[in-house]
């Protein structure tokens, strides 16, 4: 009979059924061990596979690399369109036209509004709003979600390109990039070290920094600063210059726009949709298209206010200006800087040459975080809408970083996925990515045919649209349930809205991902420690302590002292239950080999529990003589007197040579068992 055979039969053959086993279940569960470490002759299930697999010819992994890499399954994965365009019919074609069109309404305006955020011109929001949604048709993974210009895009991006159109440009080329490489490295587990909390307050901080830098259209007032406090400190100064047409014009669209948002919630007629009348669910689709067409239909009556004034030569209000017509021409971005002289008279400032290297060192490291930001807030989208479904990350930012490069082609700035235009893009009726097809369609006709009217939008309107949508991304709904569930997570939430609203946006997300660390190395450097006095059934008392978790340099040092601090008080045996311990490095080894010595010294017992292999493996490069058992039965016989005398007599022991069977285990210290699985 083969190895493996062999150890199948026995596995399933032998259990172990000690009384003193059901009180180590209470606190911890069962380790499975199927070989001893010091073991040669006999393997495990998983180390014969693993053996097996690397004796195999490398061609032939080569071979199944290139098989993995071409099937049918991944080119579906990582172009989805293939696995939903066969299935695409009339019924899906006519609710994503509609939701296009819908959505198309919504992005003209908040693309042209967004480019103040970002102090570009108006036109640059619209070049971001088209290819990457074409992009998205073909290998995005959510059918709900929209790539175009976002408040946290923009705002990240006024940043680090600080206005400069070539250098938007360049970071929306090199962060794509750096998304493709993110998604081949498989680096979207990034987005796990940003908690919950810190995202929430510096999403509430962004909403707040964006309304403040659209507030000054409003007003009509300078608003000059880098911080969200600089920004109204200059506002106030400044407000002597208000403009008073402005002012009424953006606060009254302002309230119509929240007006019509809580009324298109509002619907006639019974709760149940099959209980209404046809008039009725009429009335309630008007209702409802206001309600997601609001932004469009405010700057179209604006619009059409603004173009009356305009030919009566009475206009009082500030316009967008001139926007180039036409599509923009496609090609790389700028990857340097030529030096431009100034004017002064137009008070235009000389702008000075700079090279690739001198563009990169100015955007910093925003090449870094500007993707995990745009990831997180993708990943946001995606969970909000995904329902049961799997999200494929490495995908979307698969997915959003091409989307990128393809904006940097046409001139266009960062874009994401956004939560408010996504959800309109649901609430319209999306069924699949086409959706987001039909929306670039309507952005490019605009673009092509719309552009000299989209000179009298008034600046009020488009800062009005902008601050309607950002307010209700302010995550104040949130403090309370954590209050209620953990208080401390409201610190590092808070460290990271106040971070970001006092300090530069760059360096106050950064103060806050290293404060929540810092909350978590603290946490993992306080294990929790269960210290129990149990009794064998012969009657031998000993201290069971289990920590909860694994031993690495932040905890180890606090294990140690509570085990001495335990043994200390006592000279009964220790037996340190190690379930939970999956883990450990060189500096627990270290430790770990301190506090054997030490209680060596003072001739008391201390047995390790479940040890995995693994982490002995790791105290035994130290050459540390360890006390190891991995059943009942050999803690038993370890606790009694004289253990080392009656090691001869374990039942359990794996080492089938009983001649060398004591002498191994007395060299090593240590009872090295199997322990069954239950069957």
């Amino acid at each position: 009979m083969s190895t493996l055979e062999s150890e199948v039969t026995f596995r399933k053959q032998a259990e172990v059924s000690q009384n003193l086993e059901a009180q180590f279940r209470s606190s911890s569960t069962d380790f499975i061990l199927l070989t001893d470490h010091r073991t040669s002759k006999s393997k495990s299930l998983e180390q014969l596979e693993a053996a097996k697999q690397e004796n195999e010819p490398t061609a032939s992994c080569c071979a199944n690399f290139m098989r993995n890499t071409f099937c049918m399954k991944t080119l579906k994965k990582r172009l989805p369109i293939i696995e939903w365009l066969p299935k695409y019919n009339k019924t899906d074609a006519f609710g994503d036209i509609i939701a296009g069109f819908t959505v198309g309404l919504t992005v003209i305006p908040q693309g042209l509004a967004y480019s103040g955020v970002v102090g570009l011109p108006a036109e640059s929001g619209l070049y971001g709003s088209f290819l990457g949604c074409f992009v998205y048709v073909l290998l995005g993974t959510c059918k709900d979600n929209t790539i175009g210009s976002t408040a946290v895009a923009s705002l990240m991006t006024f940043q680090f390109a600080r206005g400069s159109w070539a250098r938007s440009v360049l970071l929306t080329f090199l962060t794509g990039v750096i998304e493709i490489l993110m998604a081949v490295f498989k680096l979207g587990c990034l987005v796990e070290f940003v908690s919950g909390p810190v995202s929430a307050g510096f999403t509430s901080a962004v909403s707040l920094i964006v309304l403040t830098s659209q507030i000054k259209y409003i007003l009509g007032v300078n608003a000059d600063g880098a911080s969200f406090l600089q920004s109204w400190i200059s506002m106030i100064s400044d407000i002597k210059n208000i403009r008073i047409w402005d002012s009424c014009l953006g606060f009254g669209c302002l309230a119509l726009l929240l007006v019509i948002r809580s009324l298109s919630r509002f619907r006639i007629g019974p709760k149940e949709k099959t209980e209404r009348s046809q008039l009725q669910r009429v009335i309630n689709e008007v209702i409802k298209f206001v309600g997601v067409t609001r932004n469009a239909s405010i700057v179209i009556g604006a619009t059409l206010i603004a173009m009356y004034l305009e030919a009566n030569g009475s206009n009082p209000f500030v316009l967008t200006g001139y926007i180039p017509p036409g599509l923009p021409t496609l090609s790389l971005p700028q990857f340097s800087i030529k030096a431009q002289p100034g004017n002064v008279t137009a008070g235009i400032p000389a702008v000075p040459a700079e090279s690739f290297f001198e563009m990169v060192h100015s955007l910093g490291y925003g090449l870094i975080i500007v993707p995990i930001i745009a990831l997180l807030e993708n990943v946001a989208v995606c969970k909000a809408f995904a329902k049961d479904r799997q999200i494929d990350i490495s995908q979307e930012l698969f997915a959003t970083g091409v989307a990128n490069i393809a904006n940097s082609m046409v001139s266009g700035y960062r874009s994401n996925g956004g939560l408010a235009r996504s959800a309109v893009n649901n609430a319209s009726g999306c069924r699949t990515n086409m959706s987001n097809l039909y929306i670039g369609i309507i952005v490019v006709m605009s673009i092509s045919y719309l552009t000299e009217y989209f000179y009298f939008i008034p600046k009020a309107v488009l800062a009005s649209i902008i601050i309607s949508a950002v307010v209700f991304q302010l995550q104040y709904q949130i403090i309370m349930p954590m209050w209620r569930s953990k208080r401390s997570d409201l610190v590092p939430g808070v460290l990271a809205f106040i971070s970001c609203l006092v300090l530069p946006l760059e360096i106050g997300i950064t103060v806050a991902i290293g404060a929540n660390q810092l909350f978590i190395l603290y946490h993992s450097a306080r294990p929790k420690v269960t210290l129990e006095q149990l009794e064998t059934e012969q009657g031998i008392k000993f201290i069971k302590i289990t920590p909860d978790r694994c031993l690495i340099f932040p905890s180890v040092e606090f294990v140690r002292n509570m085990v001495l601090k335990s043994g200390s008080k006592t000279t009964l045996p220790v037996v340190i239950d190690c379930t939970y311990i999956y883990a450990a490095d060189f500096t627990a080894a270290k430790v770990i080999s301190s506090m054997v010595d030490d209680f060596r010294r003072r001739r008391q017992k201390i047995i390790f529990f479940n040890l995995k292999p693994s982490v002995v493996s790791i105290f035994e490069g130290l050459k540390t003589r360890l006390v190891l058992c991995y059943n009942m039965h050999a803690l038993n016989q370890e606790l009694l007197p004289n253990s080392v005398e009656n090691l001869s007599r374990s039942v359990d022991s794996l080492d089938v040579e009983g001649a060398n069977t004591a002498s191994e285990c007395v060299s090593m210290t240590s009872t090295s068992t199997l322990s069954l699985a239950r069957f």
